[in-house]
């Protein structure tokens, strides 16, 4: 185990091109002050519990747990799997018939020679000390690159396991389809209670033409916290769908941002949540329009239960030159208890006319009326809760990205509600 300092980023080896990008990281980390919660992209969150200064930088993998990891997905026939243990590489099978097709899954340092698609690091670019740590002390991105034209009818899953004590691990993944291209691809994230923090980092490519999935199913122990960040990137009439399913962690924030790069792009965002006892689940989204014609929609739907607390603060930015924009944001959040607690802070930042945008954001209790009529025709209560809430995520569940998800997802929701009436 190892401090996170300039010193460790440089004894990470690599080629050239990884050892750049770590070292303008690891200025840039230096320099950048630590999260507070007085300033905006903070604000109502639990970003001061988590001490990412006092973690060590996680050891290599340990062997014996990747099999196991891995064969706990092999029921969705994946093309290829990656297991990733506190960011490091330990475990990637690939369909070598769709390798022979131009599929390319494995450690971005080693498949792609110039470093393309890796984080670039602009100067434009909104990072958090969180993120910038991604790029300065990850050992292991992954990449996945479906070349021009590939259809991959399998999904690709990637799982991401943190076990280590009193460590950080930083697992990335780069998922670039080329013109024409589609791929879907699952990230699982799981860890043990010994685990204090992973800072998980996304990053999608979306070519022209391109039909890109990608769903987080975000499962962690109650006692691990998760600061993580996700960029969509869609060029020309590409389309890019992003979900996430969000159950475990003590604090789990996750960072979306949407950019609509060029004219007739199109980005779903969707996600589901479900806190309860102590747990915060925060997400900040940003649907960023930056070419003509193009289309955004956001639908996140949560649950908190106990004294658990939920954030939602997203923004639509259209920008001066991004003329028939549609471009829209729905958050809907129900309160289980009296001592739950949504906060929902829908934005518009609008610098162009000829655009169709709107917001809409609700926090509530469960329906009364629904309830009451399912009682009244014989439903125990308990089970009337249960088919009102899961009639809630619903709608969300049906766009889920990634085929065979949603089921999944709804047996974490009955699990959630079993636990919340059995307290």
């Amino acid at each position: 185990m190892t401090a996170l300092t300039a010193d460790h980023a440089a004894a990470l080896g690599g080629p050239d091109w990884l050892a750049a990008r770590r070292t303008a990281a690891v200025a840039r980390f230096a320099t950048t002050p630590a999260p507070a919660t007085d300033l905006e992209m903070w604000r109502y969150s639990r970003i001061d519990r988590v001490a990412l200064d006092t973690l060590q930088a996680a050891g290599p993998a340990p062997e014996g747990d990747a099999a196991a990891l891995a064969a706990s997905v092999a029921a969705l026939d994946p093309v290829a799997t990656i297991v990733l243990v506190d960011g490091r590489l330990a475990h990637c099978d690939v369909d070598q018939a769709w390798v022979s097709k131009g599929l390319v899954v494995g450690r971005h340092a080693e498949v792609v020679a110039d470093g393309a698609h890796f984080a670039a690091l602009e100067a434009d670019e909104e990072l958090d000390r969180f993120a910038l740590a991604n790029v300065a002390f990850g050992t292991d991105a992954v990449l996945v690159h479906v070349p021009r034209g590939l259809d991959v009818d399998r999904p690709v899953v990637v799982v991401e396991w943190s076990e280590g004590v009193a460590t950080v691990g930083f697992p990335r993944i780069t998922v670039v389809a080329e013109d024409g291209a589609a791929v879907a691809v699952l990230e699982v994230q799981r860890s043990a209670p010994s685990a204090p923090l992973t800072v998980p980092a996304v990053d999608l490519v979306a070519g022209r033409d391109a039909r890109l999935q990608f769903l987080t199913l975000q499962d962690l122990d109650p006692a691990t916290d998760a600061v993580g960040t996700l960029v969509a990137r869609a060029g020309q009439q590409a389309t890019v769908r992003v979900g996430v399913a969000a159950f475990g962690g003590r604090y789990a924030r996750q960072r979306l941002d949407a950019r609509l790069d060029a004219p007739g792009a199109t980005v779903d965002l969707v996600a589901v949540s479900f806190g309860d006892g102590d747990q915060m689940v925060d997400f900040r989204t940003c649907q960023d329009h930056r070419a003509p014609d193009c289309t955004s929609d956001l639908l996140f739907k949560g649950v908190v239960d106990g004294r658990a607390h939920s954030v939602y603060s997203g923004l639509i930015r259209v920008r001066p030159g991004a003329k028939g924009t549609n471009a829209y944001q729905t958050n809907r959040n129900i309160k289980l208890s009296d001592d739950a607690w949504a906060e929902s802070v829908p934005n518009l930042e609008i610098e162009n006319n000829d655009v169709r945008c709107s917001h809409a954001s609700t926090v509530g209790p469960i329906d009364d009326d629904q309830r009451f009529y399912l009682e009244s025709r014989g439903v125990p209560p308990e089970a009337a809760e249960q088919l009102v809430v899961t009639g809630f995520f619903d709608e969300v569940l049906d766009k889920l990205p990634v085929v065979g998800a949603a089921d999944h997802v709804r047996s974490r929701v009955a699990d959630k509600l079993a636990r919340s009436a059995g307290a």
